[in-house]
């Protein structure tokens, strides 16, 4: 194909703030069409990232109607993932869907199976990835550096960091708060890491213990008390079937002077690793403890951070546009966010039970 055309359905903050910014970098692609409930929203998108006489929808399906149109990017609430991406598959198109896959297992399943069964390509979009501190680590991990990988924490905590605005605080619409929103990339990265995805059970606890609180200290302002329907912060520790085991922990507003976010750290039987003051590389050499700090900076060059290639977002785009183009395996397959969904509804499921969750009863 000469150009990859894509369509975008849900022009709200996530497509315009990683999406369509990052695939308008892309020479490969083009936005052709946009879709949103709130036409406005899809109007401007189009204004802003369209080609010339790019269409603007308000039904989605219409947009899927357009036989011209390769991949759609899926960048709704978490709720409308799973039928707009069956859909969407079943159009012929490859999606990209944003994170996370579904609010629940039974509905990543759909998307798994649509999938298999029309051939088309499916990713999530996992882009802390693609930071060059996680594809660093990453690449230690695949040659052995951290030895078996037993034990790793996966942290997104913020002390004061709810969003308020679009429907975060609406569990209807979004199938929890931290814990989908948030910890869903660091249990990625982790996951990935330790290039390990079955689960053999968890413990999890959930909490709405700041929802009611009115002089808050947000960042983005108060929250509306009677909307926060979600939790506030989330744990859970969870045993792979190999014995692995990981801590969990996510919040948007916790009594903690140590906010992180979207990090990991993982401990193996030759070394470990962490991303707590940049990322730290640790083991024993010569019957000594060390510790490794790669610098990511731009080595001493005045006003220089890197080019596009070091933005998560872009790199992202531009690896998923060319598995497109050129019928290669997604960076992030479809099955390893079919585990982070299993993870993450089995610790809202062991948080209401205050049971232990078992992946395969």
């Amino acid at each position: 194909m000469d150009k990859v055309r894509i369509g975008i359905i849900g022009c709200g903050g996530i497509a315009n703030g990683k999406h369509m910014p990052s695939l308008k970098k892309v020479a490969e692609c083009e936005m052709v069409a946009f879709c949103d409930i709130v036409v406005e929203k899809a109007e401007k998108a189009a204004k802003e990232y369209g080609v010339e006489g790019a269409k603007v929808y308000a039904d989605y399906k219409e947009l899927l109607a357009d036989e011209t149109i390769d991949v759609v990017h899926v960048c709704t609430p978490n709720r409308s993932h799973s039928f707009i991406t069956v859909d969407a598959l079943e159009a012929g198109k490859h999606v990209m869907c944003e994170k996370p896959m579904a609010i629940n297992t039974a509905e990543a399943q759909k998307m798994l199976d649509a999938a298999k069964r029309t051939g088309k390509k499916l990713t999530i979009g996992y882009q802390n990835r693609h930071r060059p501190d996680s594809l660093f680590m990453k690449q230690e991990a695949v040659d052995g550096t951290f030895g078996d990988i037993y034990y790793a924490k996966a942290t997104a905590i913020r002390r004061r960091a709810v969003p308020t605005w679009g429907v975060f605080l609406k569990e209807e619409e979004q199938g929890g708060g931290p814990l989908i929103d948030i910890g869903t990339h660091a249990l990625d990265l982790t996951l990935w890491m330790m290039d390990n995805y079955k689960p053999k059970y968890c413990v999890g606890t959930a909490y709405h213990k700041l929802n009611k609180d009115t002089q808050t200290g947000n960042i983005w302002g108060d929250w509306d008390t009677e909307t926060f329907t979600v939790e506030d912060s989330a744990f859970g520790f969870v045993v792979m079937e190999n014995g692995a085991s990981i801590v969990l922990e996510s919040s948007w507003a916790l009594n903690m002077l140590d906010p992180r976010e979207a990090i990991t750290t993982i401990c193996g039987t030759k070394g470990g690793a962490d991303m707590m003051d940049g990322l730290r590389l640790n083991g024993i050499r010569q019957g000594r403890q060390f510790v490794t700090k790669p610098s990511f900076s731009g080595g001493g060059v005045d006003f220089y951070e890197g080019g596009d290639n070091d933005d998560p977002a872009f790199r992202e785009a531009k690896l998923w546009i060319d598995a497109v183009i050129n019928d290669k395996t997604p960076f992030v397959l479809p099955e390893q966010a079919f585990a982070i969904t299993q993870i993450l509804e089995g610790i809202y499921t062991s948080a209401k039970t205050g049971e232990a969750y078992y992946f395969n009863k």
